[in-house]
């Protein structure tokens, strides 16, 4: 697999907070052993940009930067083998936002879920709806995808809630590209089943927003203290406890190994006091997070080491986005007036292929579409109980073409297209399907 085949792979953490056990598990961990993987390339940043969205306190996006960084290099990122850089220091993304603003829908953005929960939320308390709203919260999902389209990402590892942001960035690339040629990766969303969310010491959500984290690099003292402070039930030693619902034995599990959860549900069951459960829990955790520990406090320590290693990361990442963003300038007409002629030229035709948008709706239900270039629908599904199934179902369609079409008609609208012109549009995919497999 040479250079230019290789499946890209982008991720961001946003910097407003301290880390904490749940990042850790849903994202730092992960990540890091995406990228010890030979056969893609890596890109991970500090979100800078999106913080100041969502805080207006300098002193905390800058503790945060520190912190996140830190713990990514602590549990292993190596930012030799990878480009590991402030979205802030890529001069780029900025200027290829507003390139991907000028291409974008207004109708498109009103319909982003962060948007459309703050307008629901002014309605609902008879305000304007646009009160508080900021223009940064309503260009976020344009900033974001400048952040994977800049370095034509081809996979991008989100929760089920950031799956629309993936879909516009497809829609932006679509786009541009059918405007200018084509210029851009369409991102793919990929969704890890298998990532554990973490409960708090509430038993809800491991979130800031609650204030019931435990945080990463916490002394060993604080975090055996929090860990203690965990919600059980009032079962005495001697009664069988489930593991059902237990925020202890979820957090206990997504650190232990199969045979370590095994013995912990037996525990449970022949009637395991609380505090020896909690003290299990701390001595688990503690075992992954203690070596790092140093490690990360070293880096705290010297801030000027970590601007050095993300300014060093920049620059990695600044050799793919400075040509590409000069490339992108010209296709726009950006570009010197001696350059060429000035006079106008003929559109260089290039079709970019329709493409399928997975999505969910008020009522609950998956949905998916197969759209053209220019946004036109060519099919559209019926609502679906899980994302996996209208999944199974693109990739039907994506493998069969228009053979799938006699058993998923159930399952489709009518089409509104002529059955001549889908079966064409729908072989030319399943060629193309083949291709990407080859």
């Amino acid at each position: 697999m040479n250079s230019q085949t290789r499946t890209r792979i982008l991720t961001g953490i946003t910097t407003t907070g301290t880390p904490h056990l749940g990042n850790y598990v849903g994202a730092i961990r992960p990540t890091v052993q995406a990228s010890r993987d030979t056969r893609t390339d890596g890109f991970y940043f500090l979100a800078d940009y999106h913080a100041l969205i969502k805080c207006d306190e300098p002193a905390r996006i800058q503790r945060s930067t520190l912190e996140i960084a830190a713990s990514w290099i602590a549990s292993g990122l190596d930012p030799d083998k990878v480009p590991f850089y402030r979205q802030s220091d890529i001069p780029e993304i900025p200027e290829l936002t507003w390139l991907l603003t000028c291409v974008t829908g207004k109708g498109v953005l009103n319909r982003a879920h962060a948007y459309k929960a703050a307008v629901d939320k002014n309605n609902a308390a008879g305000h304007d709806p646009d009160s508080d709203v900021s223009a940064g919260l309503f260009m976020y999902p344009v900033l974001m995808g400048a952040d994977i389209l800049m370095f034509k990402a081809h996979k991008v590892p989100v929760g089920r809630d950031q799956i629309q942001h993936i879909e516009m960035a497809r829609d932006m690339a679509s786009s541009f590209n059918h405007l200018y040629g084509e210029h851009f990766v369409l991102p793919e969303a990929v969704i890890e089943e298998s990532v554990a969310l973490l409960p708090g010491l509430d038993g809800r959500k491991m979130s800031k927003s609650y204030d019931n984290t435990i945080p990463l690099f916490a002394p060993a003292a604080q975090m055996r203290k929090q860990i203690a402070a965990i919600v059980t039930d009032s079962k005495a030693p001697g009664e069988p406890k489930a593991t059902e619902g237990s925020a202890l034995f979820q957090i206990y599990q997504a650190f232990a190994s199969a045979e370590e959860t095994a013995a912990m549900a037996r525990a449970y069951a022949e009637g395991i006091g609380w505090g020896d459960a909690k003290q299990m829990l701390f001595e688990r955790i503690d075992r992954e997070i203690a070596p790092m520990r140093e490690h990360y406090q070293a880096l705290i320590d010297n801030p000027a080491q970590m601007d050095k290693i993300l300014l060093a990361g920049a620059d990695k990442a600044r050799q793919l986005a400075t040509p590409f963003m000069r490339e992108l300038r010209h296709a726009v007409g950006l570009r010197a007036l001696s350059s060429g002629s000035a006079a106008p030229v003929a559109k260089e035709t290039k079709t970019a292929l329709p493409s399928f948008k997975q999505y969910r709706e008020k009522d609950g239900q998956f949905y998916f579409k197969l759209v053209d270039a220019k946004g036109q629908i060519l099919l559209q599904s019926l609502g679906f109980a899980s994302p996996k199934e209208a999944g199974q179902t693109i990739a039907r369609l994506q493998s069969e073409g228009p053979d799938a079409l006699a058993s998923l008609r159930p399952v489709l609208e009518p089409a509104s297209e002529t059955a001549d012109f889908l079966d064409d549009t729908l072989r030319l995919l399943k060629a193309s399907h083949e291709a990407s497999q080859k």
